[in-house]
């Protein structure tokens, strides 16, 4: 059986995790205004007058305010020049401050009133209607067409030039609270590992994962995909219930949140013994991880990392190009205060790569309805090239690295 799985029951695996957030920092206020002040300078570079941020990821990025988004029009204006101005519902205005962690003026409508007409005054007074209006990627259709409506559309963008390239390059503080968030998940996955025992269903590790997490200072599982046996062919999950058995394919991705930052790592292993197959598609799968962690050099593009993939599956004898047997999905995805965020390890993604961003590697490689294999660790890029949030798998009967 492999080593750390199905040694102790739920409460003795629980019992053993402890609190990992105690000396945590949260991102201050300074590297808030750092943030604003980066993304004022390149809306210079870009003839940018004004940016929009709606409720949600961006907003709680650039100012710290985490609000949820709605109906009703929550937002931030971010001026080329100047402070930062909360567009929102007067009535929440109490809530909103209490949120607040970057001081904003704000800019206050009541419910029979359209804050899109707010909105566009609010350009004009400031004379931030020369250049250009930058609206966050995130916002809906309603926002832009009523935008649309009254400010001319050749003069709106999509404020993505901004907030990628400014979310892309983590800074130390952002890579500390990954790198504990990575530490967190890595010890629920061993303490899941140990609790497994034949006759438990998916569900009942999905709940021990969320209580697992909540130990060691999560406020519980952001996602959790539990897979055994053919099940683990299905790269997101199957509909149905599953019940382990002796010799079972199993497969955990799973991740948490710390202060807005994600956590993400899968691990395949047997849950007993593994046919000569499965021995040889786990080895595919790390060398598949090796190959892309070792073409990430800055200079290259994200691109080059997923066609060093593409190239190893073809010496393998996979199929190369998205298709099966092999990796039909992208190499990698950024990760940050978003689960999947830019750039991302796929063709056709021209970006450089260059210190601070962050990458998941799980080249997850399938035989259709059989199983799947996912090894799933994040790199961060550095001066010196790419460095492991947690460290790969060393065989597929140590998946923890315990021995």
């Amino acid at each position: 059986m492999t080593h750390g799985v199905g040694i102790t029951d739920a409460k003795t695996a629980l019992d053993a995790l402890e609190d990992m957030t105690l000396n945590v920092q949260p991102i201050t206020l300074e590297e808030y205004q750092a943030r604003v002040d980066k993304a004022q300078t390149l809306m210079r570079a870009k003839g940018i007058d004004a940016m929009y941020l709606n409720a949600g990821t961006n907003l709680e990025y650039f100012t710290g305010l985490k609000w949820y988004p709605s109906e009703r029009l929550v937002g931030a204006i971010v001026p080329v020049e100047g402070a930062v101005t909360l567009i929102a519902p007067a009535f929440e205005i109490g809530s909103l401050t209490q949120a607040m962690k970057l001081p904003m003026e704000t800019l206050l409508w009541d419910e029979h009133e359209s804050p899109y007409d707010y909105f566009i005054e609010f350009l004009k007074e400031n004379e931030l209607t020369k250049g250009k209006l930058a609206l966050d990627e995130s916002s809906s259709y309603s926002i832009v067409s009523n935008l649309e409506e009254r400010y001319p559309a050749a003069q709106m963008c999509d404020a993505k030039v901004i907030t990628a390239e400014c979310r892309m390059h983590k800074s130390n503080a952002e890579l500390a609270l990954i790198q504990t968030a990575m530490d967190m998940t890595m010890a629920v996955h061993r303490a899941t590992g140990a609790m497994l025992q034949e006759g438990v269903t998916a569900s009942e590790v999905r709940a021990f994962i969320d209580e697992a997490h909540h130990k060691v200072g999560a406020s519980g599982s952001f996602f959790c995909i539990v897979l055994f046996g053919q099940g683990t062919s299905y790269p997101h999950g199957v509909s149905h219930e599953q019940k382990l058995e002796k010799n079972d394919w199993v497969l955990i991705d799973t991740g948490c949140k710390l202060h807005g930052y994600h956590s993400d790592i899968t691990r395949t292993y047997p849950f007993g013994e593994a046919n000569a197959e499965q021995k040889t598609f786990w080895q595919y799968e790390r060398q598949l991880q090796q190959a892309a962690f070792d073409a990430a050099h800055n200079g290259n593009t994200c691109e080059s990392v997923d066609d060093a993939v593409r190239e190893t599956l073809a010496k393998l004898g996979l199929k190369a190009d998205y298709q099966l047997p092999g990796v039909p999905h992208r190499t990698g995805h950024g990760i940050g205060m978003d689960l999947h965020e830019w750039p991302y390890l796929v063709g056709g993604d021209r970006t450089v790569l260059a210190p601070g961003m962050c990458f998941s590697n799980e080249p997850m490689v399938i035989k259709p309805d059989t199983f799947g294999v996912r090894l799933e660790d994040h790199f961060y890029m550095t001066d010196d090239g790419p460095v492991w949030f947690t460290e790969p798998s060393r065989a597929m009967d140590d998946p923890f690295n315990l021995l």
